[in-house]
């Protein structure tokens, strides 16, 4: 049974005005025409609209929360909810990447990621990040028991890198196996090594970049 007053972010015993200036707030941000039409934020102000309108209504508010203390008893796990997996494909992206996340939870029977919204206990979505803040992109994962009230959080951030950065590696790393130095003294060996030393350093971080790309 889906958990109403989580959708609203209030708690069960919450008052007729909780509930209206909470939908009133949400239903504001989350408004289909405030947002492009985006179909995450039509799916969920559909479900604020529908927690509204059974928590709203006395008679249908005491059927919902007689259902929903039985369900809770009869089929939610007493045991704290965990976030047994939550894994990206990359913790390095440019703007309009696509990026894969999984996850796995166990005991919990309302799962959120934001800023995606209510998702199955466990699964798999693919995206595209359009814009990072302060240069990251932040994803967090909660697994909810409502039967426990508690709660288990993990997050995964994923850091802003441009095409330029990893041209700059790779074109840094030819440059310096191209050089020659002719000089034949001891300071120019000396020099030499060092070159070498740079140079496979920024392979290796060349060679990251690149990795990260599949």
């Amino acid at each position: 049974m889906k958990d109403y007053y989580y959708f609203l972010g209030i708690k069960d015993d919450a008052s007729e005005e909780d509930i209206k200036t909470a939908y009133r707030k949400l239903s504001m941000k989350y408004h289909p025409d405030k947002n492009d039409n985006d179909a995450f934020f039509a799916q969920r102000f559909m479900e604020i609209q529908e927690a509204y309108e059974t928590l709203s209504d006395p008679q249908l508010r005491r059927n919902y929360d007689h259902n929903i203390v039985s369900g809770r008893g009869s089929s939610r796990s007493s045991l704290p909810p965990t976030v047994k997996s939550f894994t990206s494909n990359k913790v390095h992206a440019v703007k309009g990447e696509e990026v894969i996340i999984k996850w796995n939870t166990l005991n919990a029977d309302v799962v959120k990621i934001v800023p995606f919204g209510l998702e199955k206990a466990y699964g798999e979505r693919t995206f595209r990040i359009t814009e990072f803040k302060n240069g990251k992109f932040v994803i967090i994962l909660h697994a909810a028991n409502s039967l426990t009230r508690q709660t288990a959080v993990k997050g995964i951030t994923i850091t802003e890198v441009f095409n330029n950065d990893r041209e700059r590696f790779r074109d840094n790393v030819e440059d310096l196996f191209q050089q020659r130095d002719t000089s034949g003294t001891a300071r120019s060996n000396i020099s030499g090594w060092a070159k070498i030393v740079v140079a496979i350093l920024l392979l290796a971080a060349a060679l990251y970049f690149i990795l990260q790309e599949f």
